[in-house]
């Protein structure tokens, strides 16, 4: 796998699930890198759904951040995070929220950032109606939109939307690659043993 993510620097949450941090916050100091992808989520209950994305950002040295921002919740803070991500020198949004799931949407429309929007499967409807409330997004306001529960594709698909302007991230996107094809293979190999000729 690419680099081991107990090498990657982030600010992944540390807290209980009783302990949602609601406000983005400013990484500091010079021994931690500035998140470049901010993974935000409608509640901490959430998360275990979302971390997927930041294991796969770790894996590959991409620092980030993780919080709560609810679109329903905490309106004010949602607007006020969606307009300065940029500035805060944020390149990606992931964003994942469940039901009436609005939050990859609304920040869609208030960011210039990419957003991808991860549906986040509920007790009812399978996840459905979070994938649709992220897909069926109007002309003009995009969000990248990856299967119900699927963040660990958020997160490569946020390292592929990097990697386009970073060559180290695209030589790591290459090699993983590379490894994905040699896996499939092995299990190929593996089948044809049960071949009849």
């Amino acid at each position: 796998m690419p680099e081991n993510r107990k090498n990657a620097r982030s600010t992944a949450p540390r807290r209980t699930k009783s302990e949602p941090r609601t406000k983005a916050r400013r990484v500091a100091g010079d021994d931690v890198a500035a998140p470049r992808v901010s993974i935000v989520m409608g509640s901490d209950s959430d998360w275990p759904t979302m971390e997927p994305a930041a294991l796969v950002l770790g894996e590959f040295g991409v620092p980030f951040e993780a919080d709560v921002v609810s679109a329903h919740r905490m309106p004010e803070q949602m607007v006020e995070f969606g307009r300065g991500a940029h500035e805060r020198g944020i390149q990606v949004i992931i964003a994942g929220a469940g039901g009436a799931a609005h939050l990859p949407g609304m920040l869609a429309a208030l960011t210039p950032l990419p957003v991808v929007g991860v549906p986040v499967p509920l007790a009812h409807l399978d996840g459905m109606d979070s994938l649709l409330s992220i897909v069926q997004m109007p002309g003009g306001v995009p969000v990248a939109t990856v299967g119900v529960g699927n963040a660990k594709n958020a997160g490569l698909l946020a390292v592929r939307i990097l990697a386009s302007g970073d060559s180290e991230l695209t030589v790591k996107m290459v090699d993983y690659q590379s490894q994905l094809r040699d896996i499939a293979t092995a299990k190929g190999e593996k089948v044809r043993k049960h071949s009849s000729s």
